[in-house]
């Protein structure tokens, strides 16, 4: 029978259409998503109270691991060797003296019978110097704070993006889920510069003492929350530079090693404004005399300046805050101004010393895309940190730092 070409056309229609038609039970292929290319973050860490050493006693894979694969130091801290002058050090790169946060306590004319304390949020107290990330927010660099000191302080209206207001009682795990949380985001909401902080390191060296093994068992439960970070940003595909400091280290005291300052002096003489490892001395109108008299000469274990005289390595005594009369115990000693409690007995550890003092060193590591595995550098001043955060989140140099980043210039990726 013959085909007409109607019809021939036809059955090449079907026959082509069911070749192209997959078996009912044949698998369908699905096109597998994009993986986003994610930029690098950078993430500031501060352990309080970490000493270098704590390094040393097998309790610290984490920390340990990214010093290998990065940089690590002994890094002193700024003068006085306290926790908020020397956290706002890291993140302005100017010292105390200068970015006038000269203690955890302070007084200022220009607030009279107002005290700073390390509660206190009010711009006036932080306000001579700008940390980086209100430089970076300016700069359209979106930041994050999991608790820094000064980080909730609005200058002008500009705060990190994100926020926390410190809270002692939220653990260091729920800390790390925060950023965890934070770097979840998609990319136009997520934080390219973010803070951590860890204050569990700093409170056992303060109860126990840094030799003591409790103080150890801390170290370890830090550094484990290192690891689970480290897990967390390898399951998200987020690259990160993370720059782990502390703000001092800490000296074991004892209450055989106490200085008496209060009993030097008539007690309507003077007021204290800070006493321990060092103190601040304020002599009551008509009574410079009589405090300069004891105070500035010699004793054991005390060494006592005008504010004026501090010897220039401690970078100190310029600003109005600082108190006319500072005192600084030999390491391990106190230098009090009053009984000490009975409920607090000056044991455990310390700091406040000399920054030169090896007790006082201070943790330093950096580790990821930005930093060459160059191994341990050497010691360098913690004003040289806030040039290297700089460096890692892409604003350019600072003017007038105190700090540079030319420890770190060789180990960086360029």
């Amino acid at each position: 029978m013959r085909l007409t070409s109607r019809l021939l056309a036809a059955l090449l229609v079907a026959a082509l259409q069911a070749c192209a038609t997959p078996p009912v039970n044949a698998p369908t292929t699905i096109a597998a998503a994009p993986v986003e290319q994610r930029a690098p973050v950078t993430i500031l860490i501060s352990i309080d109270g970490f000493k270098p050493d704590y390094l040393t006693r097998g309790v610290t894979p984490h920390l340990n691991a990214l010093a290998a694969a990065g940089i690590s130091a002994s890094m002193r801290p700024s003068f006085p060797t306290i926790t908020f002058p020397n956290h706002y050090t890291l993140v302005t790169g100017l010292r105390p003296d200068r970015h006038g946060i000269v203690g955890n306590r302070i007084e200022d004319a220009g607030r009279p019978g107002q005290v700073f304390t390390m509660a206190t949020d009010d711009p006036f107290w932080w306000a001579q110097a700008e940390p980086i990330w209100v430089t970076a927010e300016k700069a359209g660099i979106r930041t994050a704070t999991m608790f820094w000191p000064g980080s909730n302080v609005s200058f002008d209206g500009v705060r990190p993006h994100d926020w926390q207001q410190f809270a002692q009682a939220v653990s260091s795990g729920q800390r790390v889920d925060a950023i965890i949380d934070w770097l979840r985001r998609p990319a136009a909401t997520r934080p390219q510069l973010l803070t951590l902080y860890f204050d569990v390191v700093d409170s056992a060296g303060h109860q126990f003492g840094p030799d003591d093994p409790r103080t150890t068992a801390v170290v370890g439960q830090v550094d484990e929350q290192i690891g689970r970070l480290r897990a967390a940003l390898a399951d998200l595909g987020q690259s990160a530079n993370l720059v782990i400091v502390a703000d001092h280290g800490m000296a074991a005291i004892s209450p055989d090693r106490v200085i008496r300052i209060d009993r030097m002096l008539p007690p309507a003489s003077f007021t204290a404004i800070a006493d321990g490892p060092y103190a601040g001395i304020t002599p009551s109108a008509g009574q410079e005399e009589v405090v300069a008299r004891a105070l500035l000469k010699p004793h054991d274990h005390l060494t006592c300046w005008r504010k004026g005289a501090i010897p220039a390595r401690l970078h100190y005594g310029h600003n109005p805050r600082v108190p006319p009369i500072v005192c600084l115990a030999a390491t391990g000693w106190l230098a009090l101004t009053r009984e000490p409690s009975a409920d607090h007995p000056p044991r455990g550890g310390a700091h406040g010393f000399d920054p030169m003092a090896p007790e006082m060193a201070a943790l330093f590591i950096a580790s990821g895309p930005g930093i060459k595995a160059a191994g341990k550098i050497a010691q360098f001043d913690n004003v040289d940190v806030a040039p290297l955060l700089r460096d890692l989140i892409g604003l350019p140099a600072g003017q007038g730092l105190d700090g540079d980043d030319a420890p770190f210039r060789a180990a960086l990726v360029r």
